[in-house]
Parts: structure tokens; sequence; C-alpha cells
């Protein structure tokens, strides 16, 4: 029997740990979605960050189409060609030697976290397995991503954490110096905190872990789930800020909508994740590689990174015009285009009002937290979608100072 489904079916048939929007998109095209009504939306949201290229962009519609014509799935009982294409891509165009393929980013933090441990067990002994993130960080949903991610509202009512997990505060190195020491076996770090409110790292933080790490014989992991392929005007953000990780993971904008993750390390760590330590059924998908690859090779050209920070400047210039008629916002912040405005302390928690107020515009944003309002707009988003977005932004925004 055929039907059209409604927002009340979500009520009736998901689980119900989402509260997602009453528009129901049944399509999209570049940076714009059109919903059950046929109504246009301009899309800042990009998916959370993971559309990098808009929606049913026709280099990863053509690398889908053609891929799965060809082969789907084999699993990892054996290679397949765009797999390998993917992973030497990614070693060719990063630090890294070796590349784990998985599904979702908290897939991949969980392998780089689990490689971490196994790497410093077998070089410096059981002793050695702490591992230090960072207070209001996020690093997926797994029960090991939740309890090293820094919110504890995600871990609570699970029952007992994992042991060994430590909490500094972000760009503070004090912090940090005063937790790390032999025992130490990994330091974890967004380059930008996303969920914790788009705050990106200073120079000399990230330099400072990569010191202590190195004195101390332990691993530096950036979590570039949400800032990696060209989301900050770099292919990775590691390369704004001239330090190396020892392992680096990726996903959300690697595979343009379709899931897809990977794990980055170095030929000295790679070999602790041996025959039969750690495995995922759907990593290394033929169809989801092929479309990964397609990515890859489109975002990180001149042309595409160079327009991310022509693209910030614009979005930046927005922002703060608005702001100057306004004054909701206390700080605008972020890298490239994966952006943050800070509320004013008038509107404090009132980020996430803008949200339905927007889609009452035509207009799909984001929150980090509930005092941050996050854009992740398509890498390629054209200008014109920029101003008219800006346009739909500035007048939600006038109905929420009217509410005020």
């Amino acid at each position: 029997m055929d039907y059209t489904p409604n927002r009340h079916d979500f009520d009736r048939y998901m689980t119900p740990n989402y509260a997602p929007q009453e528009v129901i998109p049944v399509r999209g095209k570049g940076s714009r979605l059109w919903d059950q009504q046929g109504r246009e939306y301009i899309d800042f949201a990009g998916g959370i960050a993971v559309n990098a290229l808009g929606h049913c962009h026709p280099v990863l519609v053509e690398a889908l189409k053609t891929q799965g014509e060809t082969l789907w799935h084999l699993s990892n009982v054996f290679a397949n060609e765009p797999a390998l294409k993917l992973a030497k891509a990614l070693v060719e165009r990063t630090f890294a030697d070796k590349v784990f393929l998985c599904s979702s980013g908290g897939e991949a933090n969980e392998a780089a976290l689990k490689l971490a441990r196994r790497w410093a067990v077998e070089h410096h002994g059981e002793h050695k397995d702490k591992i230090i993130s960072f207070r209001q960080s996020f690093h997926g949903r797994t029960f090991f991503t939740v309890s090293v991610g820094g919110q504890p509202k995600y871990s609570q009512g699970f029952g007992p954490i994992p042991g060994g997990i430590l909490h500094a505060d972000y760009n503070d190195l004090e912090s940090v110096m005063q937790l790390v020491g032999d025992d130490t076996c990994a330091i974890m770090v967004e380059p930008m905190q996303g969920e914790g409110g788009i705050l990106p790292a200073t120079p000399d933080f990230l330099e400072g872990l990569r010191q202590l790490c190195d004195e101390h014989n332990a691993l530096l992991i950036f979590d570039e789930v949400q800032t990696g392929v060209g989301r900050s005007g770099e292919l990775y953000a590691y390369k704004n800020y001239g330090v190396t990780p020892d392992i680096l993971t990726t996903a959300k904008s690697l595979g343009g909508g379709f899931p897809v993750a990977a794990m980055l390390t170095t030929d000295r760590i790679a070999p602790s994740l041996a025959i039969g330590t750690h495995g995922s059924t759907y990593g290394g998908n033929a169809l989801a590689s092929a479309v990964a690859l397609a990515a890859i090779e489109f975002i990180d050209t001149p042309q595409v990174l160079e327009g991310v920070k022509k693209r910030h400047a614009l979005f930046r210039g927005h922002l703060e015009t608005i702001n100057a008629k306004h004054g909701v916002f206390k700080e605008i912040r972020g890298m490239g285009l994966l952006m943050g405005a800070q509320m004013a302390t008038e509107y404090e928690g009132r980020a996430k009002d803008i949200l339905a107020l927007a889609i009452e515009e035509g207009l799909m944003a984001l929150i980090a937290g509930p005092n941050v309002l996050r854009l992740a707009p398509s890498l390629v988003i054209p200008e014109e979608d920029i101003a008219e977005g800006m346009a739909r932004l500035e007048r939600a925004i006038e109905k929420l100072v009217v509410k005020a």
C-alpha cells in the first residue's frame, strides 16, 4: 500500500531520541531543498556539515551510479578497487601511511582510541592507558566515544563508563600539563570544537599538545570528523596549524552525504591494529568508497579550497552586518565554512529559537549547544544563495528581537 509519510509518523514509528523539524524535505539540488508541499529552503545546515558539495552534486551522483552498476559490497574478506583507490588518495594527500575505512565518525574515533591503547600497551606496558580529552568535546555516540567526549549528558544513564579517561579545559595547556604523565597513552582533540560551540584551537595550544605527547611517548589524535575534507579551507584543519597528529579521524564531508569514514595513521603505529584486532562489516564498502574518492578529488583543488576561504569572508561580513543592526551576537567565530555566532548575554540560550524562525523564512541552520548558532553550508554554495539565505536569517532574527 502506497502512502505519503508525515511528521506524525516519526512519533509513531521511530524511537524518540530525535526531535526533527515539522517539515519533511523530499528533494534537494545544490544548496536548496524542497519539502512535501513544494516550499523551497536554502540550506545553511549541510546535513550537520556533511553535504560538502550540496545536494545531488553531479560528480557524486555519477560516481554512485557508475559504481552502483558495477559492485556494491564484498566485506573485508576481499579487497575492492574503490576502497584501495580511496585509501591511496588519503595517504597521498595527508601525513598518513595507512588508512582504516569504516562507516561513521563515531566508528572512526572508536578505532582511533582502540589503536592508541593497543599501541601503548604493546610498546610501553599495561600501565600506559590514560586518555586525555577536553570538556565540551564531542567524539561520537559509541559508549567509548561518549565517555571520552567532554559532555557528561551523553554518557549519563547508561551505567559505569570506561575508566582511564581524563578531561582538561580546551585551549588551556596548563590544565593538560596537570594531567599528562608517563601513563598517558593519547591526547584526543578537535582542532575546532564543533558541538562544543564552534571554538577553534589556538596555535600555541595545539603546538603544546604535540610537544607534551612527544615528551611522554603518547599519541596525538585529531578528531577531524567535522573539520575535515575542505571544511576549514584546507583539506584537513591540521594543515592550517602546521601541527601533525599521529592519528586523524575523518567522516561527514568525506562522503558528501554517503555514510563513510576513515582513520588515518602512520607506519609507526598502524601495526598495532593487527589481523583480527578490529573491523567493520561495511568499512571500505565499494559504493561508499567510490563516492568518497569522487568527493576528495573534487574538493582537494585550489578552486574549491580558495572558494571556501572567500565564502567564509562573505558569511562573516553578513553576520557582522546583521549584528550591527540587532546586537544578538557576542562573538562570531569559526574556520572556513564551519561558523558559529555566540548569542549575546540578553539572548543567552536562545540560539535554538532562531532555527524554527529561520524555517518560517525558508532557511535551514543549526546550533552548537544552546547558545551558538552554527552554519555549515555546502563548500561550493553560490554567492547568490549566501546573500538570499542571509536575508532570510536576518528576517528570522528580527522576529527573535521582537519576541525578546
